[in-house]
């Protein structure tokens, strides 16, 4: 009896720490992802305002280049080549706005809290992310996914297209589209928390 109650607690054991360890799709939705990650200069009505109208302009003018792109690693180096392009766009609108804050993009690894968009939710968790940072960068900041690219048709609020959402595998749309926060995201989370 002993060695069937030692059993049964092993085979428990090895079932959650199976069930913890996520999944090559679940770490896969970290490695195809990039954020756009939009922080305003403070709180105030003005400045979150602008923060909006420079996301808008942001994503209609470099959305050609981005919707071409088809795997992470070319969105990083796209991104990667026009930094600077967009720290000028951005406080070109600025400017034309009434304001003099300064904008500092950066494509770095970022940490983001579980999160839903749309109709998809990605757990908690590191992600490539192209940060523009509006004057002191102390408002609220407002994020979508820059690739695949779902928020490229953000400025006139339309549902990102399926055509975005195939670039992640078939596994990897299962999981983000589950219906949103579940079990297996909290799980994925305190193994991600564990290494970060």
């Amino acid at each position: 009896m002993k060695k069937f109650i030692t059993g049964c607690v092993c085979l428990l054991i090895a079932t959650i720490f199976l069930a913890i360890i996520p999944t090559e799709a679940e770490c896969a939705v970290y490695d195809d992802t990039i954020r756009l990650h939009i922080l305003a200069n403070s709180d105030s009505n003005d400045d979150q305002a602008l923060k909006i109208k420079v996301r808008d302009a942001i994503l209609c003018e470099f959305s050609d280049e981005l919707n071409k792109i088809s795997s992470k690693a070319e969105a990083e180096e796209t991104i990667s080549a026009l930094l600077s392009d967009i720290e000028k766009f951005a406080e070109e609108v600025i400017a034309k706005s009434g304001y003099s804050y300064t904008v500092k993009a950066t494509l770095s690894d970022e940490l983001y809290e579980t999160r839903t968009y749309e109709d998809f939710t990605l757990p908690r968790g590191i992600y490539t992310s192209l940060r523009i940072i509006i004057g002191n960068g102390e408002g609220k900041n407002w994020w979508c996914v820059m690739f695949p690219p779902l928020c490229l048709d953000m400025a006139t609020e339309s549902v990102p297209d399926d055509d975005a959402i195939k670039k992640y595998s078939k596994e990897e749309i299962s999981l983000i589209r589950r219906g949103g926060y579940n079990i297996k995201f909290k799980l994925l989370e305190m193994f991600s928390n564990a290494f970060s």
